[in-house]
């Protein structure tokens, strides 16, 4: 199938999810994933009447989005990888989101350069929750020692928090996985009653239908959309 037809069977799939889950299918966002992917699949997409993405480094942002985003109206990518302190300049101009702040160096150079461009940067805080994730905040402790931090980096905008489940065919340990980033969202909600803890990303191609069912308002889906890797 092509990338239109892989759309409206993952948009069907949430739906078919979020009815078991009793919830709408507008409580879930969507961001295609198109690492790896050209230029011309995400113009597929955008034909089909998608209009959010997501790629994970940062010099795929910078070649490919540039004109895609000056040419579509409401076209927008977010950026979801581990990235480097030296490439956040080269991304800001580009992205809505960065979903992958995962530690307080790169949440300070965030915040240096939003400030720089006069750039309002929503932000989500990368949990690590999966003994397979290594990237993302471990504990707490540390979580809120970062948000903590806010206050000193006004053109920044907590929008809540990233995970990544295991990579596993069982089923527990990615609910377990999602549940413990639910839970600590919940605890981030009453200890910062002033911020924004209202989007979870969590959910890809092989478990987004367990994270909705979890409470996910964001999935990040890839290969379902535009198949392997080229």
């Amino acid at each position: 199938m092509g990338v239109k037809e892989n759309l409206d069977d993952i948009r069907e799939r949430i739906a078919k999810a979020c009815h078991r889950s009793g919830r709408s299918p507008d409580s879930v966002a969507l961001a295609a994933v198109s690492k790896f992917h050209s230029r011309d699949e995400i113009l597929e997409a955008l034909q089909a009447g998608h209009v959010l993405f997501a790629e994970n480094r940062a010099q795929e942002i910078v070649d490919k989005f540039p004109d895609i985003l000056a040419h579509h109206a409401g076209a927008a990518v977010h950026f979801i990888g581990s990235l480097q302190r030296n490439k956040v300049k080269k991304i800001l101009p580009l992205v809505s989101c960065i979903q992958s702040v995962d530690r307080r160096e790169i949440l300070a150079e965030i915040g240096k350069e939003a400030a720089a461009l006069q750039k309002t940067m929503p932000i989500l805080f990368e949990l690590h929750t999966g003994e397979d994730s290594k990237a993302g905040f471990a504990g707490e402790q540390s979580l809120f020692e970062a948000i903590d931090l806010l206050s000193e980096y006004p053109y920044l905008r907590c929008s809540g928090l990233m995970t990544m489940a295991p990579f596993t065919r069982e089923e527990k340990p990615i609910r377990d996985s999602f549940r413990k980033a639910i839970a600590v969202r919940d605890e981030c909600v009453k200890r910062y009653p002033s911020l924004d803890f209202s989007c979870i990303s969590m959910g890809m191609t092989n478990d987004f239908e367990i994270a909705i069912e979890e409470g996910s308002t964001l999935l990040r889906i890839g290969t379902a959309i535009f198949g392997e890797r080229a």
